[in-house]
């Protein structure tokens, strides 16, 4: 309730710098008893409990810091990262631009954070507690061999992970995106599941809105063959729609309200790629529970945000989840598993 009085001086701030202020925040803030439960929204994904379907996306919480505070903020589930095996800079700053007249944000953060021993130490002391957490694994830029990167997060995090999250389609790290070609891709997701263990988490693989048809199918078969966990679609994208931001021409990955109509776009394509028979989180664009609910119905077991919290504030996720439910019981239907897809 005191976010529009806060935002004016939090936008006051460079987009990085409010970013580490709200991070900052959430730890004083602590963690304690995920509230994300809603009844007749919980729902099963791959095996996992989900108190209800909204997630936060990965890049909030890049190092695992506060994944209980936003649990209690009403998210249903956490992703953390990017995280990859050693520590990294990132781009050079500024790399991270809102775009306040389309209610949307620009980055070229470029995977930094620090490190896997890190987060992983930090993330063990929450081990326990309660909250559905995945971790999205990364590769360094400058490594070389990526697919050994992605193995060795499998490997540490497996442990500490509700889920694990393949993230080759973040378009700031050079070359990363050629990891969706159908052979790299095949390569690199059975070195992550052998990694992971035959008793560990499931696997989720986090594809790009700019994708051609060609790759999508080839993306889908995969994923079946491989039996994984879920899709998520999608990342942020390369494309600009017509903006109104003085930001617009700024490199890096465009995310928020101009994303959403590419997002469940390319979430249909998977849906019919996949004939349902893979799990689909819808991410790009959401906004509002009207939007996470056409999401869920055109297909998506699973939805999250992140740039729509930068403009509405930590309680939208409260918000949606209660407005969710509404809509649910509106149309007619007594579960949100029931509901995918039914458009």
């Amino acid at each position: 309730m005191f976010y529009p009085l806060l935002r004016p001086a939090l936008f006051r701030l460079d987009a990085e710098s409010a970013h580490q202020f709200a991070i900052a925040g959430l730890k004083l803030r602590g963690g304690g008893a995920s509230r994300g439960s809603a009844g007749s929204l919980a729902t099963t994904v791959a095996g996992i409990a989900f108190p209800n379907p909204l997630g936060m996306a990965a890049g909030f919480d890049k190092d695992g810091e506060v994944p209980d505070a936003l649990l209690g903020l009403g998210f249903g589930f956490v992703e953390v990262g990017s995280i990859t095996p050693l520590p990294q800079p990132g781009n050079p700053q500024p790399r991270l631009f809102r775009l306040t007249e389309d209610r949307a944000v620009i980055n070229r953060m470029g995977f930094n954070n620090g490190g896997a021993a890190a987060a992983a130490a930090r993330l063990a002391e929450r081990a326990g507690r309660p909250g559905v957490v995945g971790i999205n694994l990364g590769a360094n830029k400058d490594s070389a061999d990526r697919i050994a990167d992605y193995a060795t997060m499998a490997r540490i995090m497996a442990p500490l992970a509700d889920y694990l999250a393949v993230n080759v389609s973040s378009p700031n790290t050079p070359g990363l995106r050629a990891l969706q070609d159908e052979g790299a891709l095949g390569a690199l997701l059975d070195a992550v599941l052998v990694a992971r263990g035959g008793d560990g988490p499931p696997v989720f693989l986090k594809v790009a809105p700019d994708l051609e048809p060609a790759d999508i199918d080839a993306i889908a078969r995969i994923a079946l063959d491989r039996r994984l966990g879920a899709l998520i679609v999608a990342n942020t994208t390369l494309s600009r729609p017509p903006l109104q931001s003085a930001h617009a021409g700024e490199s890096g990955g465009l995310s928020g309200e101009p994303l959403r109509a590419l997002a469940a776009q390319r979430l249909a394509d998977f849906r019919k790629a996949t004939g349902g028979a893979i799990p689909l989180v819808g991410v790009g664009g959401i906004a509002t529970a009207a939007d996470a609910w056409t999401r869920i119905r055109a297909g998506a077991s699973l939805i999250q945000l992140y740039t729509a919290m930068v403009y509405a504030g930590p309680g939208i996720a409260r918000r949606i989840v209660r407005d969710l439910a509404s809509l649910m019981r509106r149309d007619g239907f007594s579960s949100i598993a029931e509901a995918v897809g039914s458009a």
